[in-house]
């Protein structure tokens, strides 16, 4: 068995290659050619979690595992909020051939899947960014998104005005062609933004839709539990809704979930699933006016898809450690 440290991960899935692996992931999620049983949380305290996420391919032929917590606070210490591992199966026999930490996996795999929902939804002359968040999420979906549009401004916004400068200025080392302003309200942020990013931690809601003008797109990204959440109902209910996989949404997204239960939407109110979106079996932006919405949980196929790739890449260029199992 290899094993792939975050350096190595970082080393061998840059996020172009990611973004790929992802689009075709989210396909094999809506045509049924991966089996993604819905996460498990267990609470372990302190407003933290563990997760599991099983899942399978078909193509290729493989199954894995990822065992990740998720510590909300984590950040604040410098740790990462997802701290766990991966690790993947073959098909033959099953014998585990590879653990790697799921840490950076899961950043850029999340970034990676909004940035291919932005690649299909958004418009094409998209150029101003607002990231609502400040911490490894939000830096990641700055590369990412600026892979699939040309991104001229970005608009910062977070729960405090001196972790956001900070930020700031970090992105600014990164990305200087950027033109960057900082925010002290979510509204403010978002107002003129092409693309809305919410990538926060929050229990309850951050971005309201009475905010959010016509021609937007917005990736809601960082409730993942169905007792956190990012957006209210009122975005919902105006835009053209997206999910990366239907069964996950229905039972993890709280604010599709309370829109449903409460009559505000109907069930026909979730257009598709990315992966069909990206196959032309739904239509996405049919104008410069629609509010597109993609509500990103994650799923397990993702990060099969890109641990396999990271760990084809490191057998080819010699890296990562074997670890002798059996």
């Amino acid at each position: 068995m290899i094993a792939l440290s975050s350096t190595d991960i970082a080393r061998l899935l840059p996020m172009e290659s990611a973004i790929s692996l992802v689009a075709g992931a989210l396909k094999s999620a809506a045509n049924g050619t991966a089996t993604l049983p819905l996460r498990q949380a267990m609470d372990v305290g302190a407003g933290n979690r563990l997760g599991i996420m099983p899942g399978a391919l078909q193509d290729p032929p493989l199954f894995g595992a990822k065992l990740i917590s998720l510590f909300p606070e984590n950040p604040a210490s410098g740790y990462s909020s997802h701290l766990g591992l991966m690790v993947l199966f073959e098909a033959d026999h099953g014998t585990p051939v590879a653990i790697l930490d799921a840490a950076l996996l899961t950043a850029i795999r999340t970034a990676a899947a909004s940035a291919v929902a932005t690649d299909a939804l958004a418009r094409a002359d998209a150029q101003v960014l607002a990231i609502v968040g400040t911490g490894e999420q939000a830096a990641f979906h700055i590369e990412s998104l600026r892979c699939v549009r040309d991104i001229r401004a970005l608009h910062l916004v977070g729960r405090r005005p001196e972790r956001t400068a900070e930020f700031a200025a970090q992105v600014a080392a990164q990305h200087p062609q950027l033109q960057i302003e900082t925010f002290d309200t979510v509204r403010d942020a978002v107002a003129g933004a092409d693309i809305v990013c919410t990538v926060t931690s929050a229990q309850d809601t951050v971005l309201e839709g009475d905010w959010i003008g016509a021609g937007t797109h917005v990736n809601a990204v960082g409730a993942s539990i169905p007792t956190m959440r990012e957006i209210d109902a009122a975005l919902v209910r105006k835009s053209r809704l997206f999910v990366d996989y239907r069964p996950s949404a229905l039972a993890q997204a709280r604010e599709i979930i309370e829109a449903l239960e409460s009559g505000l939407i109907p069930p026909e109110h979730i257009l598709g699933e990315v992966g069909a979106l990206l196959e032309g079996r739904v239509t996405g932006r049919r104008g410069a006016q629609d509010i597109t919405l993609f509500r990103s949980l994650g799923i397990a196929a993702e990060d099969i898809a890109c641990a396999h790739f990271a760990v084809q890449q490191a057998r080819l260029q010699g890296m990562g450690t074997e670890v002798p199992i059996l």
